[in-house]
């Protein structure tokens, strides 16, 4: 684990860093790994991928950082990405895998009520989604959705939302 971190650090291949990022998302269906991973400061290096102009890059970190987001002391240094990982959720194709990616990360993040408040300014867009995305697009949103509005702090900011 700690040699992918490190060649994920130091290569500038597309390629190398997609699979490499595959390689610690499949890790991370263990628990001792997500531990591991964190404590070899892997989840800042995966998050720095985030800024990745390649989507297939893009698209790994997410997914790594989802299954990495099932250990609460991993959320904890994952939650400083949600306002990235919103911002790429908006900007990226409709419908696209880095979005589906994206919205993936967001669920398991808005699981509890701690990290709510950073994806409020994000309504509008999961609503914008909830009409014109696929089916896929719909259901990965609608759990975001769903999430929230567990949360009666939530309430005011679903109800006023612009769409």
């Amino acid at each position: 684990l700690q040699k992918l971190i490190h060649l994920l650090q130091a290569t500038d291949d597309p390629l190398i860093q997609e699979q490499a990022l595959i390689t610690l998302s499949n890790s991370a269906a263990f628990s001792v790994n997500q531990d591991i991973i964190r404590k070899l400061d892997g989840l800042s290096v995966i998050g720095g991928m985030l800024s990745n102009c390649v989507p297939k890059v893009k698209e790994k970190a997410l997914n790594a950082l989802n299954n990495l987001s099932m250990n609460i002391k991993n959320q904890e240094e994952i939650q400083v990405f949600i306002t990235q990982v919103c911002r790429t959720v908006e900007s990226a194709p409709l419908n696209s895998d880095v979005q589906l990616a994206g919205l993936r990360l967001l669920t398991n993040m808005s699981v509890t009520s701690d990290y709510h408040q950073k994806m409020i300014n994000s309504i509008p867009c999961f609503l914008h989604l909830l009409s014109d995305g696929t089916e896929r697009t719909q259901i990965q949103v609608l759990k975001v959705l769903v999430n929230l509005s567990a949360n009666p702090a939530m309430t005011r900011h679903l109800l006023r939302a612009q769409v």
